[in-house]
């Protein structure tokens, strides 16, 4: 455990937290600068950073607790849907080095866009192009 990772921390429970679910290897709790009511963080209780540095079944245990909750946090605040997502890695916004993703109510009317509205322009690629990089990605597991 990084010594400066505020969520590492906080499953220490050096720093406190709203926490909404705990188990052996995930912890969750509500986002202290939410951008709705019941945002909610789920993190891994050991320190890793992206999803590729997960292991398997702690990957397979952040998932199933999103599973659960997604839902639970929707019904709590009354939302209408939400956005589950990750950043993953510094260029993609994540502030916190330590895998974590993000139920976000989401409500009618609430001003938000949707997750296409995140990476800025949408680049031009030619057929060729998009065949090259779907090769690549199958190739690379």
């Amino acid at each position: 455990m990084p010594n400066d990772c505020i969520f590492c921390q906080i499953v220490a429970g050096d720093i406190p937290s709203k926490t909404v679910y705990e188990d052996d290897s995930v912890l969750a709790f509500l986002d202290v600068n939410p951008l709705a009511p019941g945002h909610t963080l789920v993190i891994t209780k050991d320190h890793y950073e992206t999803l590729g540095d997960l292991p398997e079944d702690t990957a397979m245990d952040l998932f199933s607790a999103l599973h659960e909750l997604t839902p639970a946090v929707e019904t709590a605040v009354d939302a209408d849907a939400s956005n589950v997502a990750f950043n993953n890695g510094e260029a993609s916004g994540q502030e916190v080095p330590h895998i974590h993703g993000h139920i976000i109510p989401r409500f009618e009317d609430d001003g938000g866009k949707p997750i296409h509205a995140v990476a800025g322009d949408r680049p031009e690629l030619s057929d060729d192009e998009l065949d090259e990089i779907a090769a690549d990605i199958s190739g690379s597991q």
